[in-house]
């Protein structure tokens, strides 16, 4: 049940967040605090990645192989999307007062 809920939470929120970043349809007003929004798009969609591969394959009743190979590929994207989102807020550009 709980994987059902966190399956379509994720793909509620980050999906559509993620391809609107990557595609560019921001509002103007989040224009600038999203600067490079490609790579926060891409960072999103890494994220959402790891819930499908995380879920999936337990919901499926999988062998045990294919799960553990499922989890670490999954926190593998995790890690690259973190890293991605790291670098992302390290370019942008910082607000002068």
């Amino acid at each position: 049940m709980w994987h059902w809920i966190t399956l379509t939470v994720f793909s509620l929120t980050l999906l559509p967040a993620g391809l609107a970043l990557l595609t560019g349809h921001l509002p103007h007003r989040l224009r600038a605090r999203l600067a490079p929004a490609r790579p926060r798009g891409w960072a999103l969609l890494l994220l959402w990645a790891a819930a499908p591969l995380n879920t999936i394959p337990r919901l499926a009743d999988a062998p045990y192989a294919i799960t553990l190979a499922a989890t670490a590929t999954a926190g593998a994207l995790a890690i690259g999307g973190c890293t991605l989102a790291a670098a992302a807020a390290l370019r942008t550009p910082k607000a002068t007062p």
